[in-house]
């Protein structure tokens, strides 16, 4: 019998993520009912009583508050059950998709809290959050009907909120109202999609983007760690090659990688266009910024709510890196924080897919739907293939720097050239590059910062401020800058960077102090463009061998 295009392209699209898995009902009375919220309300007060929390008083009323009214709530539900004698159930249910992204962000947290400590101290709130989810969803669907699928499914979502957004102590409690409204609309908020009633917006990412906007709206941004997340997810060594490889099962046996390569790729190529017209990099230290990295293979591929179709999931991987750029160049011009980038256009994508789906299926992109190329692969061959296309991507966007740790964009000698020449926001750049690292401890950029700041209308403290910042760390240069601005000179004097500073300026982004020998320093501080650092280098080495 022939079988139509469309038909073949449906054949080969990625197997769905709800693989057959039979549940286990297990009825329960409503003693037993009562127990188990209960027993999520009880490992959140013991979380209360822990001296992080009992030592802040608006965090532990945050979990007294939320305990309290988990605990109603359970009374209120299981008395409602047991007056209208319903027979609650549970229903055992492991899914792949739960625990296996759950162990790759599991595995992401427990690498960068290892470089930014803060992620181990805050495992507790983690946890408090995890029990929180439990709680909520048993008693939201316990509420609306009899039985409660209980399996791994809040890992993932509790992980990949606390991968981009957490709310500082005082604000906790819009943490858990966070986790709250993801629950409530993965529950209340669905559709029909081929044939089956699932919800709309990934559960993660339609909390992150709503509480995103409300904070850009009511400018309450600095009420959570969001720029330092951003930041210090970079800190690992080789971050970008770790998100790659932990991401690689997931790919494999949800067919989502078209959609993390294809959003990598347009990112990438628009940096390498931005360079090319500018000569300065569109997200300054890196053509795809690792919390950027992190979103295209942790966040927006949820199989669920994402497309059917091969095509259809790279035309949303390739919205999801457009949509990304112009976000950071919208929220840059608002003078809002840019990380927010990759959280406000995931809702709105998960909305589209069913429109991207039938334009994908559309007879005018026949001719470049990749379902045509080899349909008699079956759906796990067809991943492997994607897999092997994408480790080939990879690798050459590593061995170019696309992506790796030593992007050019992190070193000072590349926005000096840059500044010096007037290329588009080179010098802002700079500014704030020397700023951070005179903040580091290095004289030599408090007194570069303040010779920047004497030719150019840079944010900051004044030049004398700066000239004084460098003085105190010792940089003698600065402290007889000081006395010339004081004496009304217009010029001022410059000096190589000493071993001290170098050990700062090399770090680049990565913001962990240089370590190794003196030798070892200057020859990176020489192959990040220092030129001074080179004729060290082999002085220093040569003494070393001696």
């Amino acid at each position: 019998m022939d079988v139509s295009f469309t038909e073949r392209s449906r054949a080969v699209a990625p197997a769905h993520v709800s693989e057959a898995v039979t549940p286990r009902h297990t009825p329960v009375s409503w003693r037993q009912a009562i127990c188990l919220p209960l027993g999520f309300v009880a490992g959140l007060l013991v979380i209360g009583m822990l001296n992080p929390v009992r030592q802040n008083p608006r965090l532990l009323w945050s979990f007294v508050a939320t305990s309290l009214i988990l605990a109603i709530w359970s009374v209120a539900v299981i008395e409602r059950a047991r007056r209208t004698d319903r027979q609650l159930t549970l229903e055992i249910v492991l899914r792949k998709q739960h625990y296996l992204q759950a162990c790759a962000q599991g595995s992401v947290l427990l690498y960068w809290g290892w470089y930014w400590t803060r992620v181990y101290e805050s495992a507790s709130l983690i946890a408090a959050q995890l029990l929180f989810a439990y709680a909520f969803d048993l008693l939201l669907s316990w509420s609306r009907r009899d039985s409660y699928s209980l399996g791994f499914a809040p890992f993932p979502v509790i992980f990949s909120i606390n991968l981009f957004l957490w709310f500082r102590p005082e604000w906790f409690f819009l943490q858990f109202l966070m986790v709250a409204v993801g629950f409530a609309a993965k529950d209340l908020i669905r559709w029909d999609k081929d044939g089956r009633r699932t919800h709309i917006f990934n559960p993660s990412s339609f909390p992150l983007a709503l509480f995103s906007l409300a904070l850009i709206m009511t400018g309450m941004s600095d009420a959570t760690f969001g720029r330092e997340i951003a930041i210090t997810q970079f800190y690992p060594p080789h971050i970008y090659l770790f998100l790659f490889l932990i991401g690689l099962p997931g790919q494999y046996f949800f067919g989502v990688t078209t959609m993390t390569m294809s959003a990598a790729v347009t990112t990438y190529v628009f940096g390498l266009l931005y360079f090319a017209v500018t000569g300065t990099y569109f997200f300054y230290d890196s053509y795809i910024p690792i919390a950027v990295f992190l979103g295209m293979h942790l966040l927006f591929t949820d199989p669920s709510t994402s497309p059917r179709t091969e095509l259809g999931r790279i035309m949303f991987g390739v919205a999801y890196g457009l949509s990304t750029v112009l976000l950071y160049r919208l929220l840059s011009l608002a003078g809002v924080p840019a990380f927010y980038d990759k959280l406000l256009q995931v809702p709105l994508l998960n909305l589209s897919i069913k429109g991207i789906d039938r334009v994908a299926r559309s007879s005018w992109l026949r001719g470049v739907d990749p379902a045509r190329i080899a349909q008699s692969l079956a759906p796990r061959q067809r991943h492997l293939a994607y897999i092997g296309v994408w480790i080939t991507v990879f690798g050459i966007m590593s061995a170019v720097q696309g992506v790796g740790d030593n992007h050019r964009g992190q070193w000072v000698p590349f926005w000096q050239h840059a500044c010096a020449e007037n290329r588009a926001g080179a010098c802002d750049y700079l500014a704030l590059t020397e700023s951070n690292d005179c903040d580091a401890g290095s004289g030599w950029a408090c007194n570069a910062f303040a010779i920047l700041q004497t030719k150019r209308d840079v944010p900051g403290p004044g030049a004398g401020e700066s000239f004084g910042a460098g003085c105190r760390a010792g940089f003698s240069a600065a402290c007889e800058n000081r006395a010339r601005l004081y004496a009304g000179s217009g010029v001022f004097a410059d000096a190589a960077p000493t071993l001290h500073d170098y050990a700062i300026l090399v770090r680049g982004s990565k913001a962990t102090a240089g370590e190794g020998s003196p030798a070892s320093i200057y020859s990176r501080a020489c192959g990040q463009g220092w030129t001074d650092a080179c004729d060290r280098s082999g002085s220093s080495a040569a003494r070393g061998a001696e």
